[in-house]
């Protein structure tokens, strides 16, 4: 069955891991993750595909990894912040 999440939950998610993570063991761990952008989704094996990092320290470490490679529309529209309003 396939967990579905926000990519706001992420952290919520790794930090059931353990640490020192491999990427190998993080694909294998989340591997019927998707992650919900603000528009579209993918899996988390995809993203960690483009991930450089083999290995993480921390759910920090996830995290940077991540948000580096997500596409920029995965956050919302450009200019949006969470802060206004």
């Amino acid at each position: 069955m396939t967990r579905e999440i926000k990519l706001n939950e992420l952290d919520a998610l790794v930090e059931t891991a353990s640490f020192p993570l491999s990427k190998a063991a993080a694909r294998e761990q989340f591997a019927d993750v998707r992650i919900r952008y603000a528009d579209g989704e993918e899996s988390m094996g995809e993203l960690l595909d483009r991930v450089p990092d083999e290995a993480f320290e921390s759910v920090e470490d996830v995290r940077t990894s991540i948000f580096n490679v997500v596409p920029v529309a995965a956050v919302g529209e450009p200019g949006q912040s969470e802060g206004e309003g």
